[in-house]
């Protein structure tokens, strides 16, 4: 822990604030900005500044590192006929979503591939289809890429690679968590 003491200038770690020390009463420092307005920080909370801010990437790894709280997602067992339950397939491949490609560009063509994959997750969770496997084929991983971030923003399912001997690496498979 930084020990702080009057007079020293500092910075604010998660605000855009700076002073100059006024008092010290254990963990807790008074700070009188530059503006002359006074508040109350946690010594955690602040970086000592000596000419120019000397902050080394270690510090700030640290400080993020406190900051993130891993989401803990409550994941159920699965029983054995849950794992073998008959999946929905959706292929991405542009060919099979549009009859020619003719004056799409690169950008369309992803746009449309992940408009398509949200429709389909929207349809399986609402049909409360349990497994949905995407192919996106392997290429530069730019689609399975993005279809990861997709994936992040729902609750209650869980992606990983689908099966390699039926789809090889060009396959992420969806499992949705059923409530009831």
């Amino acid at each position: 822990m930084t020990v702080f003491n009057i007079g020293d200038r500092v910075e604010v770690v998660d605000d855009n604030l700076s002073g100059e020390i006024q008092e010290v009463n254990g963990d807790m420092v008074t700070v009188i900005t530059d503006d002359g307005f006074t508040f109350q920080f946690r010594s955690k909370e602040l970086v000592r500044v000596e000419g120019a801010i000397k902050v080394t990437n270690f510090e700030v790894a640290k400080i993020k590192q406190e900051k993130e709280q891993p989401k803990k997602k409550n994941i159920p067992t699965l029983k054995p006929k849950e794992r073998n339950a008959p999946k929905m397939e959706v292929d991405l491949h542009i060919n099979q979503l549009v009859k020619s490609t003719k004056g799409l560009s690169n950008f369309d063509i992803l746009n449309l591939q992940l408009e398509t994959a949200k429709r389909q997750l929207d349809f399986a969770i609402a049909k409360r289809i349990q497994k949905v496997v995407f192919i996106h084929g392997v290429g530069e991983g730019v689609l399975k890429e993005e279809l990861n971030y997709l994936f992040k923003r729902y609750d209650n399912l869980k992606f990983y690679d689908a099966d390699y001997q039926k789809y090889g690496l060009g396959a992420t498979e969806v499992y949705f968590f059923q409530n009831g």
